[in-house]
């Protein structure tokens, strides 16, 4: 970027770039909107014919009046700027994006202003400011022309009268495309007297146009481009420039003088400064934030507000930030504008990062098929309702109909932390102001002629919206009151007032009336005028709103930086290895935050705006900060030397912004005090004669005038270095400027990752250019289901993160759940690409139901099951349960039956999250494409579905997924009834398969159990294995709510009849929708005198993992670690070879106490069972038991086996003789309180009228004194009974005293967690 350009200033430090006039060219006439025959080539594509050969019609059936006309950039000056290139048909497109419009006298023909940005490919932003009036037709050819055309639709109309009486139009056919419908439906915007537009398109009045009679408007446009977004001060000159075209009265100085002072001689304000400059009639202020200020804003978020009200913004706030896909809906351009410019200025320190556009011109409208997150404003037509709206895809998209004060919300949306709160802060902002937090419908913003035409309308608007607070209901005195009708009407007063404002002579009493103040003789402060103090307040909520928004962000991430991973050298290295990079410590920053907060952050440290804002923090340590973070990190900086944060941890404490005041005071000194003047408006060396005023004609500017600045002034020359870099930081994500071409590129992708296409490019609309933007959105699918299916695989395994150095990455529930409604966002988005017809709001469940009526018709004509083609799986086990149909259809028929989900993107959801736990997504989503001809009538030609290779590797990524496990479908739908089936594998010999007595099962898991189930006696099913060997087995069916994953299994039976005794292998249980199976071990005999003379075990389940080496579709399972031998009774252990030595049992207890403790140290809803942690295999329960074990002496006395729990007994029976308490007394430690409550819990246990057998009496006792925190107590205590000369030998581990110490310190550890135990274990315990 040069310092000065040729001629024309330093245009970076320039207030404005260019000035335009865009309207009708009188020489090449009328010409049709070329966005009709782009809407004919996409119409002819879509049905499959020769675009080319598509006749080139008019369309007569619409009034002259009503159809849209190309207009065209007459006019721009200079012709281009080197550091901000002209893009003429963007900017013609923007100026006008409804092309031109004609009127007549009857027509309404106020002037308009609206706003528009243009991003460029690096992020950066130029704003335009467009004033838009009607100007008379003076041209003959172009009346003359419209005359014509008007006769030609009458005669249209009259030949097609009997079939069209009224001015209704038939609604688009049922096989016409959403998008094009769209585009129907949105070609034509009626005109404030709709009525009479009505009657006149339909040619049923005589009030069409008529040349004679007639006069005949035309729109016309004036705009400036700037480089930052002055709005208010741009908005005031082309007002005022609009105004000296229309006076009966020439301005004092030629029109050129204004736009040359402009261009060239008004500078951008210096940061922290003001700076004055002058229009037409009146002074124009500006003014921007300092350094360590929020950025420049100047789009009046009041009236965001206005419009949607508090609950609505904040809402719409929170999609933003989750980069959901945002749609704004309004008839007004500027009301896009404001809102859509409002809600990316709330994001502070984050910036939005792909596709925006505030104002979505009609040829751009296929952009709204876009498959990724996209910010959009699209122009309403008056009287169209919402329901008439079909939009490509609405899964993920959040609809704000703002003149209707609606916003429709996506599912599963998480609040904003701390909402509530968070509203009634901005509500008592809004309210200072005297702004209602409601919103509501209001009108169409008022004319820029009824805003600037005479005092009158001035005073009695300002009055008004000034007296809301005057403590009089905004009532006026009598007095007032006669003053303010006295003023009504009255020129003589009106030309005082203007007399006095140029002069600088304060006229005190009107001043004060109109500033709707009650002292009658205070002085208008600082003598500015009414729409100047409106200003000020406008500025001064502007930023006490975003000081809210920001003050938010900086609380819930004061401690970021604590968490971003540095471990790059340099920053080549870093961008080389960026998309391999873990940037920020996601897990323990979650950990770190209060629960309340974790749905929303979790989804929001997701999103690209975050990533970014993490690698902007990163960059910082080679390169200058850019200005967001600075700002933010010094607000951080500052907060702590107020407060302390670390006291707050974790508390989800409300804390209001404190920043109001001093902000607000700030923009207030600058604009009470002006720092700036700019050069005043002077006479150009013109040539005599061009440019002669004629009221109510924009003139033909002197282009040669115009078309380059001065060669010097008091500012052009300085040099720029520090502006231009300042400018560089200035502008969003336009903040890096590295020093060579492989840095550039490798930014550029950083920056890209995750998103595709940041801004539509406007200058090229023709079809190949359309296409060439699909093609990117296909390939930015499929990169997006690379990174995403990589992530959730190194996420869940951890594998592959330890290896690149972030330590342990156990993914918590909460980040697993944010990473699957991630995928299926995605997935919906895919399967909304290209649509042809769209139906219902989830693309993806549309399909489905397309493919299952087909195959349902299939199997009605065939009379043979869906399913007889399709894969089946395997039976889980190789005995008793039957195999499961693989089902793509069985799946369907499950989520549909499940009454809890109300919405087809629900059932979407479902579906893939069930399909995902099965591990049969990629199979499942394979199966449905096989349908070729059904995804041909589906979808178009360039959707993502119908690029073969592009769905291969997709389909292949989400095969990857299979390798790891996910509960994704079980934790979720918690209320929801599921059948299962459970079966009873008696050990394999016949006779001690058969019992007499009654058997019962209950069924245990972390959502809850299935109560007792009786199982009938005697009925015995018999199944062959593969080698045709017999097995006999029980089996029950039984349906129930969700109990989750399953944890323990109880078995019992009565001890009646002959055969009592039972001798069971294992219990399978199947969840039979999922398709999860459990073994639950088991090798004990149940039944008195036989083993442990338990009725009634408690077994602790192990997830079956499937091995289906037949089925293609799935991939084979990880391999794991041989599972420990199943746990058996004390007394069967001994005599084995392969006995734990002592280091090896203490070890296995210190093991089993830290996995207790990394539970409690998880969120609470995501620990899971502890359980399985207390006495599954490598429990707590299962090392104490080889701790007891050791050393324990198995003589068989009177043949019957000895267990640790008879030591206990023995233990208790001497406790209770009264001189053995008292010898313990003596001991150096008080253990009497101890032996009591030794005592209690064993002879409670002992009471039980359950029947769990010795080993079942061992695992309550540890259970119950890990849940009382007496285990360190009890261990001592016996480690000193006499017993245990007796029943132990010398070398056992209970002898000796150090390791008793050391096993009881690492078991003093549990005690600081509370210990809650499932009903299955503790059920009839009463002390």
């Amino acid at each position: 970027m040069s310092a000065t350009m040729s001629g024309s200033g330093s245009a970076p430090c320039r207030f404005a770039h260019y000035f335009i006039i865009c309207g009708i060219d009188n020489e090449t006439g009328l010409e049709p909107d070329a966005l009709a025959a782009l809407y004919q080539w996409l119409e002819a594509d879509r049905q499959g014919r020769d675009p080319a050969a598509v006749a080139e019609g008019e369309n007569f059936d619409q009034s002259p009046l009503k159809r849209t006309f190309k207009s065209k950039v007459l006019a721009h000056y200079p012709k281009n700027i080197e550091c901000n290139p002209f893009d003429q048909d963007a900017v013609n497109m923007l100026c006008m994006p409804k092309g031109l419009s004609f009127r007549t006298q009857r027509d309404s023909r106020a002037p308009q202003f609206h706003s528009f940005l243009i991003t460029r490919e690096d992020g950066s932003r130029t704003y335009g400011f467009v004033h838009t009036f009607y100007e008379e037709v003076t041209s003959p050819q172009i009346c003359s022309a419209m005359q014509t055309l008007h006769q030609m639709h009458q005669a249209e109309h009259n030949a097609s009268a009997h079939n069209c009486p009224s001015a209704s139009s038939s609604s688009p056919s049922s096989s016409s495309s959403s998008m094009d419908s769209l585009a129907s439906s949105l070609d034509e915007v009626e005109s404030p007297t709709s009525a009479q537009g009505s009657r006149r398109n339909c040619g049923c009045s005589g009030e069409g146009y008529d040349s004679v009679r007639d006069t005949l408007y035309v729109s016309k446009a004036m705009c400036l481009i700037t480089p930052m977004p002055f709005m208010h001060a741009c908005k005031r000159f082309l007002s005022q420039l609009h105004h000296a075209v229309t006076s009966n009265q020439p301005p004092p100085l030629p029109l050129e003088s204004y736009i040359y002072n402009i261009l060239y001689e008004v500078p951008l304000p210096p940061p922290g400064r003001s700076l004055k400059f002058h229009g037409v009639y009146e002074p124009i202020l500006c003014q921007r934030p300092g350094a360590g200020e929020l950025p420049l804003a100047d789009f009046p978020l009041g009236e965001a507000f206005r419009l949607l009200g508090v609950e609505n913004l904040v809402q719409l706030f929170t999609c933003v930030l989750l980069e959901m896909q945002i749609l704004l809906y309004s008839q007004d351009y500027q009301r896009l504008m404001v809102v859509a410019e409002g809600i990316t200025t709330l994001l502070f320190p984050f910036q939005w990062q792909h596709v925006y556009v505030p104002i979505l011109p009609a040829s751009l409208l296929h952009f709204l098929d876009a498959p990724v997150p996209y910010l959009m404003g699209l122009q309403s037509k008056e009287g169209t309702d919402r329901s008439k709206l079909e939009l490509p895809q609405e899964a993920n998209l959040c609809f704000v109909d703002i003149d209707n004060h609606y916003i429709e919300l996506p599912e599963d949306f998480p609040q904003f932390p701390n909402k509530p709160e968070f509203i009634q802060e901005l509500t008592e902002v809004l309210l200072s102001f005297g702004l209602s937090p409601e919103g509501g419908n209001t009108s169409p913003a008022p004319s820029i002629a009824k805003q600037t035409s005479t005092l009158e309308t001035e005073l009695k608007s300002v009055s008004l919206s000034e007296l809301v607070d005057d403590k009089r209901n905004g009532n006026l005195g009598g007095e007032a009151l006669d003053v303010l009708e006295l003023l009504q009407g009255n020129p003589t007063l009106e030309r005082l007032q203007a007399l006095a404002k140029r002069t600088g002579v304060k006229v005190a009493r009107l001043e004060a009336l109109a500033a709707g103040q009650k002292a009658v003789g205070e002085e208008s402060v600082g003598g500015r005028s009414p729409k100047e103090e409106q200003e000020l307040r406008n500025a001064k909520l502007n930023v006490q709103l975003r000081e809210v928004f920001a003050a938010r962000f900086a609380t819930m991430f004061a401690d970021y930086e604590s968490f971003v991973i540095q471990n790059s050298p340099d920053l080549e290295s870093w961008l080389t290895n960026r998309e391999q990079m873990h940037n920020f410590d996601k897990a323990s920053f979650l950990s770190d935050q209060p629960e309340p907060y974790l749905p929303f952050l979790s989804h929001f440290i997701e999103t690209q705006m975050f990533a970014t804002f993490i690698d902007n923090k990163i960059i910082s340590q080679w390169e200058e900060k850019e200005p967001l973070l600075r700002v933010f990190d010094g607000r951080i900086e500052k907060a702590r030397l107020y407060n302390v944060r670390a006291p707050s941890l974790r508390s989800s404490i409300y804390q209001k912004c404190t920043f109001l005041k001093e902000s607000a005071q700030a923009i207030e000194q600058r604009l009470r005090k002006i720092d700036h003047t700019a050069i005043h408006p002077h006479l150009l060396n013109m040539k005599i004669g061009q440019g002669k005023y004629q009221q109510g004609f924009f003139p033909k500017l002197q282009a040669d005038v115009l078309a380059s600045g001065p060669t010097s002034n008091k500012w052009s020359n300085r040099t720029c270095s520090t502006q231009r870099k300042v400018d560089r930081h200035r502008q969003p994500n336009d903040h890096l400027v590295l020093d060579n071409d492989l840095k550039e590129k490798y930014m550029q992708e950083a920056r890209n990752l995750g998103k595709n296409l940041r801004q539509p490019k406007l200058s090229d609309l023709s079809p190949a250019v359309i296409a060439q933007t699909n093609w990117k959105f296909v390939e930015g699918l499929l990169k997006e289901c690379k990174i995403k299916t990589k992530r959730m695989l190194v996420e869940k395994m951890g594998r592959e993160a330890v290896e690149m150095g972030h330590g342990e990455a156990n993914i918590t529930g909460l980040e697993e759940n944010t990473l699957i409604a991630s995928l299926c966002d995605l997935l919906e988005r895919i399967w909304s690409h290209g649509l042809q017809v769209k139906q219902g709001k989830s693309a993806l469940w549309s399909h489905l139901l397309h493919y299952q009526a087909r195959e349902e018709k299939n199997e009605l004509q065939s009379e043979s099951p869906v399913s007889n083609s399709q894969d089946k799986r395997k039976p889980e086990s190789s005995v008793g349960l039957p195999a499961l149909r693989v089902s793509l259809i069985q799946d369907m028929r499950h989520i549909q039956n499940m009454g809890e989900i109300k919405t087809d993107v629900g059932r979407a959801r479902a579906w893939i999250r069930l399909s995902l736990e099965k591990k049969l997504l990629s199979q499942h989503l394979k199966q449905l494409l096989s349908n070729q001809t059904l995804t041909k009538k589906l979808y178009k030609r360039y959707a993502f579905l119908r690029c073969e290779e592009e769905k291969e590797q997709f389909l292949f990524h989400l095969l990857s997924l299979n390798t790891v496990d996910y509960f994704c479908f079980t934790s979720v739908f918690t209320t929801i009834m599921i059948p299962y089936r459970a079966v009873i594998i008696p050990i394999k010999k016949l006779s001690n398969a058969m019992t007499t007595s009654n058997p019962w099962l209950c069924v245990s898991g972390e959502l809850g159990d299935s109560g007792i189930l009786q199982i009938t006696k005697n009925v015995l099913e018999m199944t062959f294995d593969s080698a045709f060997r017999p097995h006999a087995h029980f089996s029950i069916a039984f349906k129930c709510q969700n109990i989750g994953r399953l944890t323990t299994v109880q078995l019992g039976h009565d001890n009646s009849g002959l055969l009592a005794k039972w001798l069971v292998d294992c219990v399978m249980v199947r969840n039979e929708i999922t398709g999860h199976t459990y073994k639950f071990p088991c090798g004990r005999w149940l039944g008195k005198g036989v083993d442990d003379g338990s009725l009634e075990r408690v077994l602790i389940g192990e997830l079956v993992v499937p091995c289906n080496d037949e089925d293609g579709g799935r991939t084979p399972p990880l391999q794991r670690s041989p599972s420990q031998i199943r746990r058996i009774s004390i007394t069967s252990l001994t005599g084995r070879g392969n006995k734990p030595t002592t280091v090896q049992i203490q070890e296995s207890i210190g093991e089993a106490v830290n996995n207790i403790i990394k539970h409690f140290h998880k969120p609470e809803k995501e620990r899971g069972s502890l359980t399985v942690l207390l006495c599954g295999e490598g429990g707590l329960v299962w090392a104490l038991e080889q701790f007891f074990h050791h050393g324990f002496r198995t003589a068989r006395l009177f043949q019957k086996n000895v267990f640790v729990w008879d030591f206990f007994e023995r233990a208790v029976a001497l406790m209770v003789n009264a001189d053995h308490i008292e010898d313990i007394q003596e001991t150096p430690e008080p253990l009497s309180l101890t032996c009591e409550s030794f005592c209690r819990y064993v002879n409670a246990i002992n009471n039980m009228p359950r029947n769990i057998g010795k080993d079942g009496k061992f695992q309550l006792l540890v259970c119950l004194g890990a849940r009382d925190r007496l285990l360190p107590q009890w261990l001592p205590l016996l480690a000193e009974c006499p017993v245990i000369t007796r029943m132990y030998e010398e070398n056992a581990l209970l002898r000796d005293k150090l390791t008793v110490s050391s096993v009881v310190a690492v078991l003093q550890t549990v005690n600081d967690f509370p210990i809650t135990l499932e009903t299955s274990l503790t059920k009839c315990f009463e002390l």
